[in-house]
């Protein structure tokens, strides 16, 4: 499974650094695994490019029945993954404060603004955060962008927080459940 999940991170410059993080995630063991899960999953909600689902593959040797040391990797996760998306929230309430930024991305070549803008106001309008936590439950779909566009149409930093978590945690069990029936299957 850590082989699939590796290869779904993004190729791009930023991909050379998110590969060794990814190793780390890899091969990290024990309750400092832990930290290495939450830091790695915080990155991910405003930096990084890569997989969030690679936390499950992490080796942790906690001491707890198997259940108990996933659902542990989850919510540590997920908490990372909802601290970083805060951590991007704040930067983007000060982007819409910041007109040539706006200006910059939105004259783009690649339409991000007007694309995550569109998709994240659709998702807005229609589903409130339930959409933002829909849009974080969809597995291997790179969440930086919609958390970004999320964050510069939005203001509540309480709803925001929870809406990232449970969509963070949404896309784990999702993944889990993705492998499982695979494994199921084959």
């Amino acid at each position: 499974m850590a082989a699939e999940l590796s290869q779904l991170a993004l190729e791009t410059p930023l991909s050379i650094g998110v590969d060794s993080l990814e190793t780390v995630v890899e091969s990290a063991t024990g309750w400092p695994g832990m930290g290495i899960v939450f830091a790695y999953s915080f990155l991910i909600a405003f930096a990084l490019p890569g997989p969030s689902e690679l936390v499950l593959v992490a080796p942790l040797d906690l001491g707890l029945p198997s259940w108990a040391s996933l659902a542990s990797v989850m919510l540590v996760s997920a908490t990372g993954k909802a601290a970083g998306s805060m951590f991007a929230f704040h930067i983007g309430q000060e982007v819409k404060r910041s007109g040539p930024i706006t200006r910059w991305l939105r004259e783009s070549r690649w339409g991000i603004m007007e694309w995550s803008e569109k998709r994240s106001v659709q998702l807005a309008q229609r589903y409130g955060y339930g959409g933002l936590a829909l849009a974080l439950s969809v597995p291997f779909f790179p969440d930086t962008i919609s958390i970004y566009a999320f964050a510069v149409l939005e203001r509540n930093y309480a709803r925001f927080a929870i809406a990232t978590f449970l969509g963070s945690l949404g896309r784990l069990l999702v993944t889990l459940g993705f492998f499982e029936g695979l494994s199921t299957v084959f």
